[in-house]
């Protein structure tokens, strides 16, 4: 093995260190459903990872709730990992250690501990220097199944309010489940998952299964849920995703899923893969998309032409691109020289790049012609365009020159 590689991948590992300190997520004396003379391993807490006077924070949150089956936890790949993913853009992570059905406890606990984690967040906003309307909840495996419940129960009463804290809404901002556990049904379900979450009384019960398989609770008012699964997973059939996915396209929720053809259960980031490892961008790309980096901004309409070489663009994009790199580039569709956009789809107000890129054919008829990519009005000029967004702008012209 080469030195310089083994430094390598020593610097990657070591570069963030562990979450600075972890919180119970009660006083003591105050855990709901907690039994008595519980270890300190049974108490439910939050591990934090803040981001607050980095030079990347975003004022973003997100609380991680690791997979495990309901049985253990998987901290580091499906916890440590992925908040320190997180604080690589900006965004404070909040590890949740829920309590398992290994350990005696079943529904509703894990939805009380998830719930109360949230409101933590939500409540010490101020504190982390955070926005308490882009608050996240991820999971993966059964933590995705607690995540998604996070997402559709978060106004079940799991546990009786002790505090100011509870006070604040559970409701996350937006639900980000991998591979996760979805329906408690036979033949779909992880059936250790469901054992765990239920306790052996209840885990063939019609009734109990029916109401916690997520994708019978998503409403209109379940957050945007990003989800992520592959199709080779034997532990929790890709049925569990698709299932969630289609609910939340009948109540039309926003939502994008992607399902990779391989790739075994519980691969956490999986970074070094060249394929598999490539839904983190997809997933940092959704976020953006959804103003997670950088709240939310005005939008406004736009409407122009555009030539090159003095004929209209027969198909195209025109992209602009904010200055600030957290605000999401907007994209329009450039058809026989003209393009449009209403002021929810349009670019954000403020100075924008344009560049016109994608399918741009030369349009000679000529066969010939090739696809173009331009930031510049013309091979001579480095000079990129630069614009001023405005509420209520004049329509845009643009003329390029491929030579």
């Amino acid at each position: 093995m080469k030195p310089t590689k083994t430094l390598t991948l020593f610097s990657f590992l070591v570069a963030f260190p562990a979450s600075i300190f972890s919180e119970p997520l009660w006083p003591e004396g105050k855990v709901p459903y907690l039994k008595e003379n519980a270890p300190a391993e049974e108490v439910p807490t939050l591990h934090l990872y803040p981001t607050k006077g980095g030079e990347t924070h975003t004022g973003a949150a997100v609380v991680i709730c690791p997979g495990g089956g309901y049985g253990g936890l998987a901290r580091d790949h499906e916890g440590h990992q992925p908040a320190q993913w997180f604080n690589e853009q900006g965004v404070s992570a909040f590890v949740l250690h829920y309590r398992l059905g290994s350990q005696g406890y079943h529904y509703p606990t894990q939805l009380a501990d998830v719930q109360r984690a949230i409101r933590w967040v939500r409540a010490h906003a101020e504190k982390f220097d955070l926005d308490p309307d882009r608050i996240a909840v991820m999971g993966f495996s059964a933590g995705g199944h607690l995540a998604s419940m996070a997402a559709t129960l978060y106004e079940e009463k799991a546990y009786e309010a002790s505090d100011s804290i509870d006070e604040a809404s559970a409701r996350p901002n937006f639900a980000v489940l991998c591979y996760p556990v979805i329906s408690m049904e036979q033949g779909v379900t992880h059936g250790g998952s469901r054992k765990n979450l239920l306790g052996p009384d209840r885990a063939d019960d019609p009734e109990w299964i029916e109401k916690l398989s997520s994708e019978k609770n998503v409403t209109a008012e379940t957050p945007p849920t990003f989800l992520f699964q592959t199709n080779a997973d034997t532990a929790v059939p890709a049925e569990n995703a698709v299932r969630f996915y289609l609910a939340l396209r009948k109540h039309g929720v926003p939502t994008e899923m992607h399902i990779y053809e391989r790739g075994p259960h519980g691969v956490g980031l999986y970074r070094g893969d060249p394929v598999l490892g490539t839904w983190s961008g997809h997933l940092k790309n959704w976020l953006q998309t959804h103003f997670f980096y950088s709240g939310k901004q005005e939008r406004a309409a736009v409407k122009g032409q555009v030539s090159l070489d003095g004929q209209p663009v027969s198909w195209g994009v025109l992209t602009f691109h904010p200055e600030d790199e957290k605000i999401p580039p907007t994209s329009v569709r450039v058809r026989r020289g003209r393009f449009s956009a209403p002021a929810e789809d349009g670019p954000v107000l403020g100075k924008a790049a344009l560049t016109l890129e994608g399918s741009i054919w030369e349009a000679t008829g000529d066969p010939g012609d090739v696809a173009v990519s331009l930031q510049s009005l013309s091979p001579d000029s480095d000079k990129e365009i630069v614009i001023e967004v405005q509420e209520k702008s004049d329509p845009i012209e643009l003329d390029f020159r491929s030579r």
